[in-house]
């Protein structure tokens, strides 16, 4: 059973087609990668498949259940998370008060246990926050627990951010373009920590440009080209195809 399947996906913006008639599944326990030159649908494929966007026509399945058209919130209550390809810190927080942001789906929001602030309440509230602890160190972090956001260096905050995601305990975890930006250095730990989550359990479809990133860690490869799949299969195979050499390459070279 595949965790999250596409089928027929489309998507219009002004008669243009961002995606076109795309279909694939995605199996629990494995990083599938979406890859294609600037402007191939991947952003926008991942709007779809998160509720930013609405399809023109098609639909989105997670755990078999159609959630096309769900609010992103609503499919992060389900069990899908994502981060986004331009960073989005609360940077007038702390590093530890960013993750637990991600966690407050599985907090206790009720208004009376609040105003009285009930034992029950505290001992969840420190369960929550040594939660989110792990998930700094899990990430990497531990040094930035009391940090403000703003005072870490660009590398860290894209890990923050994974860690943020994950705080909302997902079964699917969706990262967009990660390693951006970052120095090589980066890049390794950004891959070390998506290999981690993958081991851990969760499902991680992943868009990156860094392509030695996605041919090592993959376990599954979706090419797009114009919103259209170019090509899909494992690493090897894809590497190996010519209309992705050519589409990234150009046909002379």
């Amino acid at each position: 059973m595949s965790l999250l399947r596409i089928e027929s996906l489309s998507k219009e913006f002004g008669g243009i087609h961002a995606i076109e008639d795309l279909s694939f599944s995605v199996d629990p326990g494995t990083i599938f990668s979406i890859i294609g030159p600037n402007g191939a649908g991947k952003t926008t494929l991942f709007n779809l498949m998160t509720g930013v966007y609405t399809p023109s026509a098609g639909r989105v399945l997670f755990q078999d259940k159609p959630v096309t058209g769900c609010k992103p919130s609503e499919l992060a209550a389900l069990g899908m998370s994502r981060t986004f390809q331009n960073l989005q810190i609360f940077f007038n927080m702390t590093a530890l008060e960013n993750v637990m942001v991600g966690h407050h789906l599985h907090l206790d929001r009720r208004l009376l246990p609040s105003l009285l602030t009930l034992p029950s309440l505290r001992r969840r509230d420190r369960e929550a926050r040594d939660f989110c602890v792990g998930l700094m160190e899990f990430v990497g972090l531990s040094r930035y627990l009391e940090a403000e956001a703003s005072q870490l260096p660009y590398g860290a905050l894209k890990r923050l951010e994974i860690a943020r995601a994950l705080a909302a305990r997902p079964r699917l975890l969706l990262l967009d373009e990660p390693a951006a930006g970052l120095n090589a250095t980066e890049s390794r730990e950004i891959d070390a920590v998506i290999k981690r989550i993958a081991a851990s359990g969760v499902t991680v479809v992943l868009v990156e440009h860094d392509m030695k990133m996605v041919m090592g860690i993959s376990d599954h490869i979706l090419a797009l080209d114009y919103g259209r799949k170019l090509a899909e299969g494992s690493p090897a195979e894809v590497r190996a195809n010519p209309e992705v050499i050519a589409a990234y390459l150009g046909v002379q070279a």
